[in-house]
């Protein structure tokens, strides 16, 4: 086994990716439309074991003072190696000295916050797709109910 990281867009397994990110309900693309959401993204890395992609994830970024991270998949049997740790700071490394937000899965909540990221209250979403895509993405955990509230007067108003 010879794990590595890659972090630029060439010569990319683009259907390795979309089923990646398809496996784990993060996606719901093509491989062509996958490189495309890569290729316009700031910041790439991909994992490998050899000549196999394991792991991919991106950055969007200004380039000053702020990137998102979206798209973080590790393929299942890698689980427990600390490679999705290899993975993020791979991707924070080419941010660094950004605020840098991140959109994951919830299942995976505490493992970034052992990376140092910290939950947020005020994040919002519209989904392309409108009410149906949202109502899918709650159902997945993804979104608070509609009309959750904090139990703060602040958040409630």
């Amino acid at each position: 086994m010879s794990i590595w990281v890659k972090t630029d867009k060439e010569n990319v397994d683009w259907e390795a990716v979309a089923a990646l990110l398809n496996f784990y309900g993060l996606s719901h693309l093509s491989a062509g439309e996958e490189e495309k959401v890569f290729r316009n993204s700031a910041v790439v890395a991909f994992i490998y074991d050899d000549d196999k992609l394991i792991g991919c994830g991106r950055a969007l970024s200004d380039g000053v003072c702020q990137a998102a991270v979206y798209n973080i998949a590790l393929d299942e049997s890698y689980h427990g190696r600390q490679l999705g740790r290899l993975l993020i700071d791979s991707i924070l490394e080419q941010v660094k000295g950004q605020t840098v937000i991140l959109y994951t899965h919830p299942q995976t909540v505490a493992m970034y916050e052992k990376f140092g990221f910290r939950r947020q209250k005020t994040g919002m979403v519209i989904f392309e797709g409108g009410a149906e895509r949202a109502k899918h993405m709650e159902e997945m955990d993804f979104l608070l109910p509609e009309g959750y509230r904090f139990g703060n007067p602040y958040y409630d108003s």
